[in-house]
């Protein structure tokens, strides 16, 4: 009977986890970070309702502002939709890169996952052919000393 590997050996032979996480952040430039800060923070009902209030308060001035007060002309509205599409034009794609961050990101969580996931079968296999191993040493203490042991009917 071989004597499976320790615990303490297979450790040994097997490579430290990584933390994916900060090695994303440490190879991520400025540009980067700053999609990804971007796309965080257009994705909120607090930035949604920035556009709303601000919507609202320039058609509501332009609107009901006195003639000579009023900035946008009404039912025009030039100046804010020329605003808007800017806004729109600038996040757009700023959005996207900050995607395409994030979808990268997760997929090397996942591949981190798996990994994580392929060590500990591994380990749980050395720890099963060690209980193996511990059984079968134990039938056969038990045989010599002539302890009758009870079958399992199955």
């Amino acid at each position: 009977m071989q004597k499976p590997l320790s615990l303490a050996e297979f450790r040994k032979q097997r490579p430290p986890l990584r933390d994916v996480n900060q090695e994303i952040i440490n190879h991520m430039s400025r540009h980067d970070r700053f999609a990804v800060w971007i796309t965080e923070r257009v994705g909120t009902m607090g930035f949604f309702l920035i556009i709303f209030i601000w919507t609202v308060l320039w058609l509501g001035w332009n609107l009901l502002a006195p003639k000579e007060l009023q900035f946008d002309p009404p039912m025009g509205f030039v100046f804010w939709l020329f605003i808007s599409n800017l806004i729109q034009i600038l996040l757009m794609p700023l959005i996207m890169v900050g995607q395409n961050i994030q979808g990268r990101h997760a997929e090397t969580r996942a591949e981190s996952d798996l990994e994580v996931n392929v060590k500990a079968e591994k380990e749980i296999e050395v720890i099963l052919h060690h209980l193996e191993y511990q059984s079968a040493m134990l039938i056969a203490m038990l045989e010599k000393l002539g302890v009758k042991m009870l079958k399992n009917k199955e």
